[in-house]
């Protein structure tokens, strides 16, 4: 258990590779899910409204294509209140196992 759970941890810290490193619309760089758990608690809502508008969800395409985290870009596709795509981060990373 603690294997797993040293492992999530270090997934929700690890950075990313510099040349994917999510860039907000607000100039704020995302190097890792810890930074994007605490961007989503604190951005604007003009903010995220920018990256989850409609269909386009760069949140989810980046948790897809970039931290190779299939379900958690499939929950934040869904959500469209920052808070709960900041929750549903923090969920993910702490409880999930790393595939």
């Amino acid at each position: 258990m603690t294997g797993i759970l040293k492992l999530d941890a270090e997934r929700f810290l690890a950075d990313v590779p510099e040349e994917y490193v999510f860039w907000c619309h607000d100039g704020q760089p995302l190097r890792n899910m810890m930074e994007l758990e605490k961007a989503l608690r604190s951005m604007e809502e003009e903010t995220f409204a920018y990256h989850a508008a409609d269909r386009r969800n760069d949140f989810s395409t980046w948790a897809r294509d970039v931290l190779k985290d299939e379900n958690l870009a499939t929950e934040l596709g869904k959500l469209t209140n920052r808070t709960e795509a900041a929750r549903k981060v923090a969920e993910e990373s702490l409880f999930s196992p790393v595939s």
